[in-house]
């Protein structure tokens, strides 16, 4: 019998006709309360304790500004010793340090962050190429192992891309488009570096931001890395009589800026960003690639020789909007990539990028035709690298040794996308099929916390972009059947009992329960195995589909 399992939220294969390039206009104000909590419980072995921090400042862009004031550290026990100074890139650190450390050391940063981003149209008239680049820019054109912007392979495609561009924003907005579409987000890549991505299309936050400024320079164009934070406070934009929630996870984040002469130092989230990041982004670190940027909670340490002394390292992050005022609307392009990228309205002479269509599914076929077709081929597809068992909890790399001596850890940027789909709202996603097939098993990627009650999956056909009717229902699952582990995992529903038949189209999965489950739902960004608009939501009082991305 033929057999499909969905193996997680996104596990699609995808055939989207539509670009996905909105401009955006308005803008987002809050006032946030910031805290980062770090807690190290250090090995006897250990002779001396470094951590190392960045402190976020006040920043100003065309469409991007943060305010920080009102910051706080705190040291328990207090350090044996402490260093500031600024880096040659311009941040500031701290560098404490402890002795032979004995207990628990917790640390914690607190600040009160204005983030204001506003979206109205922005004129540039940078040309491409251009020339006299400022001295203290030059930096940001040069070259590095995670960023090798003189690789002939990124320079062959980097003028490829901007072949006849007149404007700098044109030929960003060229490799922009051509990152979103040919990358695919994954947590857990094996190397962080532009060429490992250029050569796999995968890879995560620094990947992006890797690969988009090795072309971006190998064409003359500056470009920097940051570092920081994201914040999972959601926000809302409107889409005429519909609204998309868009949502990040909380935890560490890259992304870059570009400089244009005349505007400045303008940020891109690579991933799906354009001109300005959300509001709900913390900037702390800024340098030339990943590799540099790794002042900010650093871990160093010297210990007894033959002996193993990691020391155990927690992170915690709270954010609480005292103030939050979102007002954005949102018009669909006709133009540009088949994955989410959000700009504002820009004055300048660019060249729409022509959006690549892939097939679309053929025609459903009738239920009597699918009721004779022979069902003797398993299938299986859907996000089959997703790594189980991930420990979100470990927010530190692996130790090594460090150049100056001694070993480190450094930041990792794996955070966790899950939505706690078991409280108030129904929770749908989109699925794409290229032939027909009889369903057995449909799993996704959950982790339970706890609670009591019972859990179940609706297979559901696709009416105008939204779920519809109820093609089949999975068994009921009692919560206590699924195991609690430290990380997600897949789950699998059964549909043996109805084995339902279905035809090449577009369906939905939503996930059903009673009682007071407490169960996460795992996502991956860009939704790299379906259209990107694909997650709904509704709460038993809402009579129509959001969207959320």
């Amino acid at each position: 019998m033929k057999k499909l399992i969905f193996l997680c939220l996104v596990l699609f294969i995808f055939a989207n006709a539509n670009a996905e390039n909105y401009l955006l206009n308005g803008g987002q104000e809050s006032q946030i309360n910031y805290s980062m909590v770090q807690t190290v419980e250090p090995n006897p072995a250990i002779h001396t304790l470094y951590l190392s921090y960045v402190i976020p400042v006040s920043y100003k862009s065309p469409t991007y500004n943060q305010t920080i004031s009102n910051v706080r550290f705190n040291y328990s026990p207090q350090p044996d010793g402490k260093e500031e100074y600024t880096d040659k890139r311009g941040n500031k650190v701290i560098k404490l340090s402890w002795k032979q450390p004995k207990s628990t050391i917790k640390t914690s940063i607190d600040l009160t962050a204005y983030n204001k981003t506003l979206l109205q149209k922005l004129e540039t008239k940078t040309p491409f190429p251009f020339s006299n680049v400022p001295d203290n820019v030059k930096a940001y054109l040069g070259t590095s192992k995670q960023v090798p912007s003189n690789d002939p392979a990124i320079i062959a495609k980097a003028k490829s891309l901007t072949a006849g561009a007149k404007t700098e924003f044109d030929a960003v907005q060229r490799i922009l488009t051509w990152v979103i579409d040919n990358m695919k987000y994954v947590l857990t890549p094996k190397e962080y570096g532009a060429m490992y991505s250029f050569k796999t299309g995968k890879g995560n936050c620094q990947n992006y931001s890797h690969l988009s400024s090795a072309l971006m320079r190998a064409v003359g164009i500056p470009s920097r890395i940051v570092n920081g934070i994201t914040l999972k406070k959601p926000y809302n934009i409107n889409l005429g009589k519909r609204k998309l929630t868009l949502k990040m996870a909380e935890g560490r984040h890259s992304w870059i800026e570009v400089y244009f002469p005349d505007l400045g130092w303008v940020p891109f989230d690579p991933q799906q960003t354009q001109l300005f990041v959300s509001n709900r982004f913390i900037r702390v670190e800024i340098g030339v690639d990943n590799e540099e940027t790794n002042q900010d909670g650093l871990i160093r340490w010297t210990q007894k020789k033959g002996v193993l002394a990691t020391p155990q390292f927690e992170e915690s992050i709270e954010a609480a909007f005292t103030a939050d005022n979102v007002r954005l609307t949102a018009e669909k392009l006709e133009y540009g990539p088949r994955k989410f990228l959000f700009t504002p309205a820009v004055q300048a002479s660019f060249k729409e990028v022509p959006l690549v269509v892939k097939p679309a599914p053929k025609k459903e076929i009738p239920k009597e035709q699918l009721k004779k077709l022979s069902y003797s081929k398993p299938y299986m597809f859907g996000n089959l690298e997703f790594p189980k068992n991930v420990d979100f909890l470990a927010k530190r790399g692996p130790a090594q040794q460090a150049k100056s001596g001694g070993f480190e850890m450094r930041k990792n940027f794996l955070v966790e996308t899950a939505e706690y789909v078991t409280e108030q709202s129904q929770y749908a996603q989109i699925f794409v099929l290229d032939k027909p097939m009889e369903v057995r098993k449909i799993g996704i990627v959950l982790h339970k916390f706890g609670g009591t009650g019972f859990l179940w999956l609706e297979l559901l056909k696709d009416e105008n972009g939204v779920p519809g009717a109820t093609v089949a229902t999975s068994e009921m699952v009692p919560l206590d059947q699924i195991k609690f582990k430290p990380g997600y995992d897949w789950f699998d529903f059964n549909f043996s009992n109805e084995k339902p038949k279905i035809s090449q189209g577009r369906y939905w999965i939503a996930l059903g329960f009673t009682g007071r489950p407490i169960v996460n739902w795992f996502y991956s960004y860009g939704k790299p195995f379906g259209p990107v608009d694909g997650t709904r939501y509704k709460t038993i009082l809402d009579t129509e589909w959001s969207f959320e991305s």
